[in-house]
């Protein structure tokens, strides 16, 4: 009995390799899409989908991609459209294949090669603030490229960009 109780632990490990390195979750959970509770929301959504393949037989990927799709959006509010759905889809139900089969040395190899992967995971930061002065210099270098001889028309400085009532700012195309 507990080599069944094992394995389907070491499934969970694999959804939870394959989810956790996903980067549309990364992302989402990194920018509180979620909102302050993202990361339990990822680990939950790990449990979910685990669950949903021991519940169903015989899914198909656009199954599984439907399933995801509509936690990402439900919990995460985001519409996944970079085309790695398939490829996140693909890679669970090949771990679940390796997982029904008792494939555990198998499933065990795909999970560290996943986590190798989480452990090379890119940061997203933002840069750092530009004083006024780095601005400026900055125009006055984009100036000093743009040669009179290639353009007819006069230079115009640029426009500043302008705040919105709603706090948005809009940034004009350069002329």
């Amino acid at each position: 009995m507990a080599a069944p109780v094992e394995a389907r632990e070491l499934f969970t490990e694999g959804v939870k390799a394959v989810l956790h390195t996903w980067p549309v979750l990364q992302i989402a959970v990194d920018n509180g899409f979620g909102g302050v509770h993202g990361q339990q929301k990822a680990d939950w959504m790990v449990d979910v989908v685990q669950q949903y393949f021991h519940d169903n037989v015989d899914l198909q990927q656009c199954e599984v991609e439907d399933f995801i799709s509509e936690l990402m959006d439900q919990e995460f509010n985001t519409m996944v459209e970079d085309g790695s759905l398939p490829q996140v889809s693909r890679t669970l139900l090949q771990v679940f294949s390796q997982y029904q089969q008792g494939a555990l040395l198998q499933l065990r190899l795909t999970i560290d090669s996943l986590t190798l992967k989480q452990k090379q995971r890119a940061k997203v930061e933002t840069p750092p603030p530009h004083s006024e002065d780095s601005d400026q210099e900055t125009q006055v270098m984009e100036c000093d490229i743009i040669s009179p001889s290639l353009s007819s028309t006069p230079l115009h400085p640029p426009h500043p960009p302008q705040d919105e009532e709603d706090g948005w700012t809009v940034v004009r195309k350069k002329k």
